[in-house]
């Protein structure tokens, strides 16, 4: 991701700070706040009915029918070495697109857009997991908590994966 401070944009009114600004849609995974570039993002949807993927990798939850298609539901709590949600926990789903495909990724919450100015964003930290490095963009330190940006490519390319 580049800093779009840098590409020679001007100060000269109200219309070059709001180029300068990214939104995200932000949700909560195993009680960290996440956020997905909204551009990102196809769908959201509530709690839905996952076939199971029989010899699918541990990240594969199943898949389930969005308006006729077949959608790939991806559980990041596994790739994050994230416990299991509870049981009678529902999981809401974030529908993405990678390589020509459709994705769920199975969230716990699903949280507001949010427009976070570029120059706040920063490179992943040292002491972040290593998993979660290998996810993420970059943060943001925003007043009481830490948004990680998550890298739908880093997130869904397995050839990068860790096993479980």
């Amino acid at each position: 991701m580049s800093n779009k401070s840098e590409t020679g944009a001007t100060a000269t009114g109200s219309e070059d700070i709001q180029s300068d600004q990214l939104e995200y849609v932000t949700m909560t995974i195993g009680g960290q706040w996440f956020g997905i570039p909204v551009l990102s993002v196809q769908d959201v949807l509530g709690p839905q009915n996952i076939a199971m993927i029989p010899l699918a990798p541990p990240e594969v939850a199943g898949s389930l029918n969005l308006r006729g298609r077949i959608v790939t539901a991806i559980d990041p709590r596994v790739r994050l070495g994230l416990p299991d949600r509870e049981e009678g926990e529902q999981a809401m789903s974030v529908v993405v697109e990678y390589v020509g495909e459709l994705y769920s990724l199975l969230i716990d919450q699903v949280g507001e857009v949010l427009k976070l100015p570029s120059n706040r964003f920063e490179h992943n930290p040292a002491s972040l997991d290593s998993r979660w490095r290998d996810i993420s963009s970059g943060i943001y330190r925003l007043d009481d908590r830490l948004l990680i940006v998550i890298d739908i490519d880093r997130l869904l390319n397995y050839d990068n994966s860790i096993a479980a």
